[in-house]
């Protein structure tokens, strides 16, 4: 599998040299092509997806994997000859300028970049960078993850029916394959997953200077202001940690809530549950837990939680035996008040377990976020601009929803990436483009001499000794 690896990047560096850098109607070409997969295979996507999850909803699948893909998709094919057009800068000193010399940037695409998508939106996390990639004219070989099994085998047979394997390819295969793949030469890698695994995937890279845009994840905060009107603020709230059973790496992962409003908080967490999901056990709507694995971890910490007498509430009808059930599924859980000792506040939850805890203060809410590592998402809700500002300028994160949660994630215009922790670099629209482009500096000089030019090489004269004395200077 290495070898036939190793011989595909062979091949599409090789194309890259032989045919360079594509023109902005190619690129445009291969983003059509991308858009025409899916929406010619959104059925088979919402199958496949149905699958692999057990039990997932074809509405939340239409929408977060293939109408959101789409979006990237068509920004960067709106934008892209813009994008490309070479940038003026000022020259140093201003003088050569003045005299004619020249200086620009311009982007080139890097060559071959890497794709390691994950299972969670497995074909979202393939077409939404794949949108910045081929904008910068890059070819792609992609590694998606093997707990999606029939929507990474799908997916191979999409790229194949479109695209040459000198363009796009997919790899398929387990953690061997992907460690295997993050040790090749490739111009530059994404990978889209846990934390935990991105420190070999960044050490394999390592090997070859490869350069890295992980996207991770972490425990993405929300803090409830007092201003905040309570019943808009926890439907949001909810409806972000129940969109795919919480399985986002920027899914809310705890609460931050005034300690005098922590019942309203539960009281309104009830009522719009049983609005979205008047029933979990049989709802197409309400997704499965992707493996028996993770079940085990998110159902370990509700058990830890109620070990340690504190309040657990499941968010369902009292009717429903969940433990009875053909699928994973896990009821929305709110564990109030838990101590930093839990796992459930120590590890990504990634999954319908939400802790709840009370502040006093602001200082004290944004004191607990920043004692943490610094998360992919935060969220702010409230209408105090003053305490808004507060908590924006106070902490930090890869980006930031006010009065909602996720959403600037479906941005386009706006960067999207972590921070230490959470991930490194950024893409989506142009910052995807920027992601994946070589940005070549390039300084033109006077054809011909001036004084100023002279003075800069020996014999040196009285001519630099000014010019030090100008630019030594406070």
């Amino acid at each position: 599998m290495v070898q036939d690896m190793t011989a595909v990047l062979a091949a599409q560096k090789a194309a890259h040299l032989r045919d360079g850098a594509p023109s902005a109607e190619k690129r445009i070409a291969w983003i059509d092509l991308c858009i025409g997969l899916l929406v010619d295979h959104r059925a088979g996507i919402e199958a496949a997806l149905t699958t692999d999850f057990g039990s997932r909803s074809k509405e939340a699948t239409a929408f977060t994997d293939v109408a959101s893909s789409i979006g990237a998709l068509k920004h960067a094919k709106a934008h892209l000859k813009a994008w490309m057009k070479p940038e003026k800068r000022k020259t140093t000193p201003a003088i050569l300028g003045l005299f004619g010399a020249k200086a620009e940037v311009r982007y080139q695409p890097k060559g071959v970049v890497g794709i390691i998508s994950p299972w969670n939106f497995p074909v979202n996390l393939t077409f939404s960078p794949l949108a910045g990639v081929l904008a910068a004219g890059n070819r792609v070989m992609i590694k998606p993850s093997e707990f999606t099994p029939a929507t990474s085998e799908l997916m191979a047979r999409m790229f194949a029916e479109a695209f040459s394997p000198e363009e796009i390819a997919v790899v398929t295969g387990g953690p061997d394959v992907g460690q295997a793949f993050a040790g090749l030469a490739f111009d530059h890698l994404i990978f889209t997953g846990a934390t935990s695994i991105a420190s070999h995937v960044m050490r394999a890279a390592a090997e070859n200077l490869t350069p890295l845009t992980l996207e991770l994840g972490g425990k993405s905060p929300v803090i409830i202001s007092r201003s905040a009107d309570m019943k808009t603020t926890v439907a949001r709230v909810m409806n972000g940690k129940t969109l795919n059973a919480g399985q986002i790496c920027l899914a809310p992962d705890y609460v931050l809530v005034p300690r005098e409003r922590m019942s309203e908080f539960v009281a309104e967490a009830k009522v719009a549950v049983a609005a979205m999901f008047p029933t979990i056990k049989d709802n197409p709507d309400y997704t499965s837990v992707i493996n028996q694995r993770h079940y085990d971890r998110l159902t370990g910490y509700v058990t830890e939680a109620k070990a340690a007498g504190l309040e657990v509430l499941e968010l369902k009808p009292e009717s429903e035996d969940l433990t009875q059930q053909e699928h994973r599924k896990i009821a929305p859980t709110l564990i109030l008040d838990p101590g930093d000792d839990l796992k459930v506040m120590k590890e990504e939850i990634f999954g319908p377990v939400l802790p709840v805890k009370a502040y006093d203060t602001l200082s004290e809410a944004v004191g607990y976020v920043n004692a943490h590592a610094r998360p992919l998402g935060l969220y702010y809700f409230g209408a105090d601009a003053a305490e808004q500002e507060t908590v924006m300028t106070g902490t930090t994160a890869g980006g930031v929803t006010v009065n909602d949660v996720v959403f600037h994630v479906a941005q386009e215009d706006l960067p999207f990436g972590g921070v230490g922790p959470s991930g490194m670099g950024s893409y989506h629209g142009r910052d995807g483009f920027l992601e994946f482009s070589h940005r070549k500096a390039i300084f033109t000089q006077l054809k011909n001499d001036i004084p100023q030019l002279k003075a800069l090489r020996p014999p040196y004269g009285e001519g630099v000794r000014k010019y030090l004395a100008g630019v030594i200077a406070r």
